[in-house]
């Protein structure tokens, strides 16, 4: 992990740039696609859905959530990825979630710079890496 200035034009920035958005979001799906089909299934998704720590109340302190209410939660983010709701993802549905996700995340973060902890494999963090790239040459 990394701590990292971002803003919402980094992000939309990093969707503009087509190649290096799809690079990140195809290495991101053979990462989770674990048996290799071409296909995420639930329970190949459902550690990174974990790991967004949805149910976070306190801002670093861990408070036990309800185990079902959870399981409904990560199903539903799941449905959301599975736009044709046919049990998996693929690789486009995955692109295409992805990107709204990350338009969200730029428009929640407007024009105004703000200090994150990034993972160092995120999509965040290849958006910084990116716009730190541009700057340097």
């Amino acid at each position: 992990m990394s701590v990292e200035i971002l803003d919402g034009a980094t992000i939309v920035n990093f969707l503009q740039d087509e190649e290096a958005f799809n690079i990140s979001v195809r290495n991101r799906f053979v990462h989770l696609d674990t048996d290799n089909d071409g296909l995420l299934s639930y329970g190949e998704m459902l550690k990174e859905l974990q790991s967004l720590r949805v149910l976070e109340k306190h801002f670093g302190i861990d408070v036990e959530p309800d185990p079902d209410e959870l399981a409904r939660v990560y199903e539903s983010m799941f449905i959301q990825f599975d736009h044709n709701l046919n049990g998996t993802v693929d690789l486009e549905e995955f692109k295409k979630e992805t990107k709204q996700i990350m338009l969200a995340m730029a428009d929640g973060l407007g024009f105004l710079p703000v200090q994150m902890v990034l993972e160092e494999d995120s999509m965040l963090k290849k958006a910084v890496e990116r716009e730190s790239n541009k700057v340097a040459a």
